[in-house]
């Protein structure tokens, strides 16, 4: 299943996406699955299926304001260098690590699809990073590797945008420089794990303006999705509706001679085939 969440009438409502358009939810299923992260939390997949079975959709996809599939969720973890050109990119002759690097982002940080990204007033390097992201389904601490995949509700996209200049900013954190308010997107909705293998492989694209940029596949992670939910758990409980973006490719805009900055107008489309596109244009802080 591919499910949503959308803003209407100011009422933050979720849905079954199908070829027609959007299912409407939030009525049909009842107050124990007020919205998508109460589904996950509560098992309620089951119980969307057979609300949504032949029904006529409600609304077309493209009338929505969507949101990001979990607006709100208790943890955004980040892993940076994860796919195996990227530690090559910077260029200081360091050995592969042996950790993923890790960061959080907050939930004002990122839009849903099709609704604008801002290139802060402080900053000319507002920057792409398309990733898969993972969407948690069953709360889980010290979960084995073996395991991993049955504590994963589905997946999705983000475009993880950066301001890179202030990236430098702290000595040992990137924080700043993740977390400008409605830089980045995550969507467009969450694929199940049961229509779409978490075990890959999956492709990952990005463009800028139809240009292609980022191109690989999960095939060629460091460290792949497994791990990671195991190294996470090992520290913090991973909880449903939490989300683990899961590290872009090489060709961000960063890394051109010179760099290619995001600017006002351009689109940005992040693609897998088993899930979707997630697009945004970028705008001005105002």
């Amino acid at each position: 299943m591919r499910l949503v969440s959308y803003l209407e009438n100011q009422q933050s409502k979720y849905g079954v996406v199908t070829d027609a358009g959007v299912v409407d939810l939030t009525g049909r299923i009842g107050s124990r699955y007020r919205d998508l992260q109460t589904l996950i939390a509560h098992n309620g997949l089951d119980a969307a299926r057979k609300a949504a079975a032949g029904q006529k959709a409600d609304r077309a996809i493209q009338d929505l304001l969507l949101l990001p599939p979990i607006p709100a969720p208790e943890k955004l973890w980040c892993i940076g260098v994860n796919y195996r050109d990227r530690n090559a990119e910077y260029k200081d002759n360091s050995d592969l690590p042996k950790y993923p690097s890790l960061f959080v982002r907050n939930p004002s940080s990122v839009v849903g699809s099709g609704q604008p990204i801002e290139k802060p007033r402080v900053s000319e390097q507002l920057d792409y990073e398309g990733e898969l992201v993972l969407v948690i389904g069953k709360q889980g601490r010290h979960i084995p590797r073996e395991q991993a995949f049955q504590h994963i509700f589905g997946m999705t996209l983000c475009n993880e945008g950066s301001v890179r200049d202030w990236l430098h900013h702290g000595k040992f954190n990137v924080t700043q420089g993740k977390n400008f308010d409605r830089s980045g997107s995550i969507g467009p909705w969450i694929v199940t794990a049961d229509e779409l293998d978490p075990r890959g492989p999956h492709d990952i694209v990005t463009r800028v303006n139809g240009e292609l940029r980022q191109q690989d596949s999960t095939e060629r992670l460091m460290f792949p999705f497994d791990f990671l939910i195991a190294y996470l758990s090992t520290f913090a409980t991973l909880k449903p509706g939490d989300m683990i973006a899961t590290g872009t490719p090489t060709g961000a805009g960063a890394r051109f001679d010179p760099p290619r900055w995001l600017k006002p107008g351009d689109v940005v489309e992040v693609e897998s085939s088993g899930i979707g596109v997630l697009s945004n244009t970028v705008t001005a802080e105002k």
